[in-house]
């Protein structure tokens, strides 16, 4: 008897898979389910094969294209680090080649302030020869560099000393010293700073400059100066009948210095302003000597060189010098330098100094009541020689003063106007 089930009248039989081997047979009855399983199971191992085998093949072009990639990304940073290792190579080698213009500049700018310092300190004692106290304060003072407070060259991230040192105006300067320099990398910035560094490099340049302008410009009114003193000097000693040239020595020669090579400027103005004061120097020495002082300041003179009534006979006399009323042991005074020839009673002179300046230049102070000084002794202008008396053919206190040019008496009026007019510049 049939027992299959039927579905709308149709009947489903199981299917029956019979394997035979020698005289074996086996039979197996497959389920419609089992079938779907296995169905679906050869499927997915189908599927996950395909899958597998795909993925090998695509597997190896994708490790290919990511180790590519990965390559280029590699040499592209290689690239960059090296283009940055050549612009760092660059900045740097720039920022040395700046380093090293700028010590340069420094050192120029120090080596210019030290020759302008050692020229101020040559010129010390050039102007120590020949020039009076009052010359002194009212000249104007030599400029000479300064230290600056804060001369130092701020950059970003550098910092220059070119402080310029001088301890005084005469001394020898102190070496500047530029501290290590640590550059940045260049930028605008830098260049900003650079450009100030450069203005500032200019300013002090041109500071330095006018220095060395102002110096020179000062060493030629000093020249002139002392070739206008020395003439002054001059005209008054020939207002008093008294030549340099012929009376003491000194040649008649000149004319204008004039550069004979490659000498600087301003070798060629202190040698100037050197002549300038040599001569200066001795026509000073020549005044010294000249007697051309008053030997009785502020006294009244009663009588004057030439000729004049006698006072003791009342008849035509010449009076061979210069009268001047004082009291009693009023101090006399040298009219110049010399030496002393006579000191002591000479007949009408009564107590009597003569002094010997020199050149046949000799002074008589006469009527003296004490002599302060002796034969031999040397005297400077103003020293005191005596005290007013009236020893001798004298009527009563005063100082009886003499010059003789070679024995013969000269009018001693153009020597004291001739002191009168050099006396402030001596």
């Amino acid at each position: 008897m049939n027992t299959q089930p039927t579905v709308f009248g149709k009947r489903k039989e199981p299917h029956t898979v019979i394997i035979a081997r020698g005289d074996k047979i086996r039979h197996f009855t497959i389920r419609p389910w089992v079938a779907a399983m296995g169905g679906t199971a050869l499927a997915l191992i189908a599927g996950g094969y395909l899958v597998a085998t795909a993925y090998l093949v695509v597997r190896d072009d994708l490790m290919g294209a990511a180790m590519a990639r990965q390559a280029r990304m590699q040499q592209a940073y290689e690239d960059r680090i090296s283009a940055l290792r050549a612009q760092v190579d660059r900045i740097t080698s720039r920022q040395l080649l700046d380093q090293q213009l700028m010590e340069r500049k420094v050192s120029k700018l120090i080596e210019r302030q030290e020759q302008l310092t050692r020229r101020h300190g040559r010129l010390e004692p050039i102007l120590e020869r020949g020039i009076t106290k009052s010359e002194k304060q009212s000249s104007v003072p030599l400029p000479s560099p300064r230290p600056q407070k804060d001369a130092s060259l701020q950059l970003r991230g550098t910092t220059v000393d070119i402080t310029i040192h001088t301890a005084t105006a005469y001394a020898p300067p102190a070496v500047a010293t530029a501290t290590p320099m640590t550059w940045p990398l260049r930028d605008t910035a830098s260049d900003t700073d650079a450009d100030q560094a450069d203005r500032l490099f200019v300013a002090i340049n041109r500071s330095l400059r006018d220095i060395e302008t102002e110096q020179i410009a000062r060493v030629e009114t000093l020249a002139e100066e002392a070739y206008q003193t020395a003439e002054e000097i001059a005209q008054a000693l020939a207002e008093a009948g008294v030549s340099p040239a012929e009376n003491f020595g000194m040649e008649a020669v000149g004319g204008p210095l004039l550069a004979a090579g490659n000498a600087a400027p301003f070798e060629e103005r202190v040698r100037e302003l050197d002549e300038a004061l040599n001569t200066l120097e001795r026509l000073k020495g020549i005044a010294r000597k000249v007697p051309i002082a008053n030997p009785l300041p502020g006294a009244r003179v009663t009588s004057t060189f030439g000729p004049r009534r006698d006072p003791l006979l009342g008849r035509r006399a010449h009076h061979s010098g210069m009268d001047f009323s004082g009291r009693t042991g009023t101090p006399i005074k040298a009219a110049g330098a010399g030496k002393v020839i006579r000191a002591g009673w000479n007949g009408g002179y009564g107590r009597m100094v003569e002094i010997d300046h020199g050149n046949g230049l000799t002074t008589r102070y006469a009527h003296m009541s004490r002599i302060s000084v002796k034969v031999g002794e040397h005297v400077e202008p103003g020293s005191v020689i005596g005290k007013v008396g009236s020893s001798g053919r004298s009527t009563g206190p005063h100082l009886h003063y003499e010059v003789r040019k070679s024995g013969k008496a000269i009018n001693p009026l153009r020597f004291i106007k001739a002191g009168r007019n050099v006396a402030r510049l001596l």
